[in-house]
């Protein structure tokens, strides 16, 4: 018996053809589905399949080293580094080995992205999330693949490992030329009326529309995109198996027949407000231009739009009224940011127009609201990873978070003093208040 993965061979074909039906090491297709809208797949060899599955469980989407890394020594290799608890020094030579310079501070990445990534290593977790992607007919998409959306590569390093996703193919055929729509959840009528003329006269202007599935503007985007016949595409925080939020499950549902929903993350996986932000470089990166319809001073969809502009995509905002809270982002990125002051949908499409410069936006990706203030991306992931009625330990925490104990126990550390966590007997809660 030969095995992968510490897992019998067969075994690991199977899973990845599960995923892959029909493009994955000579598979007859027999033991998957027929997939999202059939598609046609090139052949992969399953271990780079199974190993891309992995990955997209064990790093939290946008880990920079986790992508230098399957960039250089490949997925297999890369996933066999971490089941055989290889030191930070041998993978650093096995990078060099394929003539990658490894300075200090990246072989100092590699020894904390290990201790970030061994904790999430579960074959049972891996193998639960291949099959659960069977049963709602979601499939993996590679970069080897026709239908890779090849504008994601901008993100470099930060770029997605792999994506899920449900629907048919035009959807994502029809990427590059799409435009996202983003905008505030608590939108105003000005604000829906808005998303939905655009979204329906981008549609018959030939472009597809992409957004987050949020409420407000994004979900009323897509509504509108779908009621004029045109393509749309979701990019969710979560696994494709889980929509959110619930309230949209009939809107997912229908996105999911008739256009695509996608996710860097694994079915199974709960979306986090630190995935939040990761999602929104997708949405971002996919698009040929960002329009942020509506959007307060400290709106999420800012963090879109910061995205877009460190990618050099261009970025359009709607005016409102003066008077209206929830424009204010939108006047803000106009006023500070020289964003596009688009008003219809037939400013929107130019700014599709080659060659069309971006705009210089200074603005942090990072920037979102905040109940305590600015946090870090770790201090981020605790909070996302605690719970305020059962108690975790340290060691869940970190698994849940996607990071290493040690960066757990300083974040817990800090936050006891700013009296946002408590200590229980069984582990660490987050305080009610916070």
């Amino acid at each position: 018996m030969t095995t992968q993965f510490g897992l019998d061979s067969s075994e690991v074909g199977r899973l990845a053809r599960l995923v892959r039906p029909g493009g994955s090491g000579g598979s007859d297709g027999s033991d998957g589905h027929d997939g999202p809208d059939s598609p046609d797949m090139p052949e992969v060899p399953v271990a780079d399949v199974f190993a891309r599955a992995a990955w997209t469980g064990i790093a939290e989407p946008g880990d920079a080293v986790a992508g230098l890394l399957v960039g250089y020594l490949g997925a297999a290799t890369s996933l066999t580094a971490v089941l055989d608890s290889w030191s930070p020094a041998k993978l650093a030579d096995a990078v060099k080995g394929v003539g990658a310079q490894v300075d200090p501070q990246l072989e100092a990445g590699i020894g904390q992205g290990l201790a970030r990534w061994r904790p999430r290593l579960k074959s049972a977790d891996i193998i639960r999330s291949m099959q659960q992607a069977q049963r709602v007919r979601a499939a993996l998409l590679l970069p080897e693949d026709p239908l890779w959306p090849r504008a994601v590569d901008d993100l470099g390093a930060h770029a997605p490992l792999a994506l899920w996703w449900r629907g048919v193919q035009a959807a994502l055929a029809a990427l590059p030329h799409s435009l996202a729509l983003v905008g505030a959840r608590a939108a105003t009528g000005y604000g829906e009326h808005v998303a939905m003329e655009a979204a329906a006269g981008l549609v018959d202007r030939g472009f597809a529309i992409v957004s987050g599935a949020a409420y407000g503007i994004d979900g009323m985007a897509h509504r509108s995109a779908l009621a004029s016949r045109g393509l749309t595409v979701a990019f969710l925080a979560g696994g494709v198996d889980r929509f959110y939020p619930s309230g949209h499950d009939a809107l997912l549902s229908r996105i999911a027949d008739a256009g695509a929903v996608v996710s860097e993350l694994p079915c199974g996986s709960a979306p986090t407000k630190w995935r939040f932000l990761q999602r929104n470089r997708l949405i971002a990166a996919s698009s040929l231009a960002t329009i942020v319809l509506e959007a307060g001073w400290r709106s999420g969809s800012l963090n879109t739009a910061g995205h877009a502009a460190a990618l050099g995509r261009p970025l359009g905002a709607v005016p409102g009224p003066v008077t209206s809270p929830t424009s204010a982002g939108c006047h803000r990125l106009i006023r500070e940011y020289d964003a596009f002051c688009v008003t219809n949908a037939a400013e929107m499409a130019e700014l599709a127009s080659p060659g069309l410069g971006a705009v210089e936006l200074d603005l942090p990706l990072d920037d979102r609201p905040s109940d305590a203030g600015q946090r870090t991306s770790d201090q981020v992931r605790v909070l996302d990873a605690l719970s305020a009625r059962s108690p975790r330990p340290v060691a869940d925490i970190a698994r849940r978070a996607g990071l290493s104990v040690a960066s757990v126990v300083s974040v817990l550390g800090l936050f006891g003093l700013e009296g946002v966590v408590r200590e229980g007997a069984g582990g660490w809660l987050r305080s009610q208040s916070r």
